[in-house]
């Protein structure tokens, strides 16, 4: 064996142990760890993640190998299926599943994560996903790939009712904006390096005389793979994690629910509109305008990247705005390009117009993250992330199916319209009730 890589090998396991004895200082409001988090120096880096708490990055990094994987998926479900017959309405229909199983599983779990702990619902969530997506790799017949997209919602819900609170609990109000935009950045950027793989496919083919189908479900397998170090790498950071767990007399009486319903239901008519064509976009290319998975990946790549670029100045506009403004803001601006596509002629405006939408949109995505970590109890942190996901997934699974259902028959615009009529409800009511409401730590 080569000694050099097992010389990486210990520096990474170094590099880990380090992370894993560092900690932010209690906060008395939830989970905490045993060694204080140094305080960041006065120097801070461009984009300002200097304030965010060394494990804190170790954690977010570690999440980036299944990024790579997640974002092949998607342009192997979402591209590549279509191009080999199988029908926009299954597409949707797997898309839906794995939506409909995060709904069903996130409230529970999230009511698991405040009273008895995120860390082990961390790793299973993160344990659970890397082998539901293996499945895609190994069969076409629907009724299993359904319940490979179950289970990984299943997965999904666990992830998400203890990631954003893990990360809040973990962080003082200063350094969230920062920690959930260098998240966001990174899930992105790793992502669309898995959405860019198929631009690599032609030449490959060239080179090596291997079919199309042999190197779609390689890669399948390849980027699948590095998700299995997700949940060994949270293994190492998290087991010094010490949660304090709160009994039933010690929790606070008459939780005030209304910020989080309302939040939460405003964003659901985000979902609801998104559902009907942003989870589609490459198989509306594909019908539309015939691009194949070997463009629309690395479109979709490229604009992860915009997205990623695009976030790291999401905590200098909510400083400089406020979140509520920077949230209507980035938000109001996308929905106009998403508009517009409407009316585009050809493939190569289509695309210029998606990324600039989608690096809008998803700018406030961590804002949002942020500002609702911030307006709830640290005792509902889990089950508020878990009831925003179900009230953005439920409907926007619902529709997906319905957007799946319009492209098949041939409209590909009706579903445009109807996801910008959702946006302007949802961007003008997120405004009127939020206008004057600031987070706390």
């Amino acid at each position: 064996m080569d000694f050099r890589i097992l010389d990486y090998v210990r520096f990474v396991y170094r590099k880990l142990e380090a992370a894993a004895t560092d900690a932010p200082e209690p906060s008395g409001n939830g989970p905490t760890m045993e060694t204080p988090e140094p305080r960041p120096s006065a120097r801070r880096s461009r984009f300002g993640f200097s304030v965010v708490p060394r494990k804190v990055r170790w954690i977010v990094f570690s999440n980036a190998f299944g990024a790579i994987g997640f974002g092949y998926l998607i342009v192997f479900i979402t591209a590549y299926f279509p191009e080999t017959g199988v029908s926009s309405q299954v597409v949707g229909l797997l898309l839906g599943a794995v939506g409909v199983a995060m709904v069903v599983s996130a409230a529970p779990l999230g009511i698991y994560s405040d009273r008895r702990g995120r860390k082990g619902l961390l790793l299973i969530g993160s344990a659970i996903l890397p082998p539901s997506i293996l499945v895609f790799a190994v069969t076409t017949d629907v009724k299993w790939m359904v319940l490979a997209a179950l289970a990984a919602g299943v997965g999904e819900g666990a992830f998400l009712s203890s990631w954003n609170a893990i990360i809040a609990d973990q962080t003082t109000a200063e350094q969230r904006n920062a920690a959930f935009a260098l998240s966001f950045v990174l899930n992105n950027v790793f992502s669309g390096v898995g959405l860019a793989l198929p631009f690599s496919f032609p030449f490959i083919q060239a080179q090596t005389g291997l079919g199309s189908q042999t190197i779609h479900v390689a890669a399948l397998v390849l980027t699948d793979g590095l998700g299995f170090v997700m949940p060994v790498a949270f293994y190492f950071l998290l087991r010094d994690y010490r949660e304090t767990i709160r009994t039933r007399e010690a929790r606070p009486k008459g939780m005030d629910w209304k910020p989080l319903l309302k939040f939460s239901g405003i964003n659901g008519l985000i979902g609801l509109g998104a559902g009907f064509f942003i989870p589609l976009v490459p198989t509306w290319l594909f019908l539309k305008f015939a691009v194949p998975d070997t463009w629309s990946g690395p479109l979709l790549a490229l604009s992860n990247v915009t997205i990623g670029l695009a976030a790291t100045v999401s905590a200098s506009l909510a400083k400089r705005y406020g979140p509520v403004r920077a949230i209507v803001m980035a938000q109001g601006l996308s929905t106009v390009f998403m508009f517009s596509l409407a009316f585009v002629t050809n493939a190569l405006a289509a695309a210029g117009l998606y990324m600039v939408r989608a690096a809008l949109m998803n700018m406030s995505a961590p804002i949002g993250d942020s500002f609702l970590m911030g307006i709830v109890a640290p005792e509902q942190r889990g089950l508020a992330s878990a009831v925003n996901s179900i009230v953005w997934r439920l409907p926007n699974s619902v529709t997906t199916i319905l957007g799946g259902i319009l492209m098949a028959g041939g409209y590909y615009d009706i579903p445009i319209f109807l996801a910008t009529a959702f946006y302007l409800a949802s961007i003008a009511s997120f405004y009127a009730v939020f206008r004057n409401v600031r987070p706390s730590g």
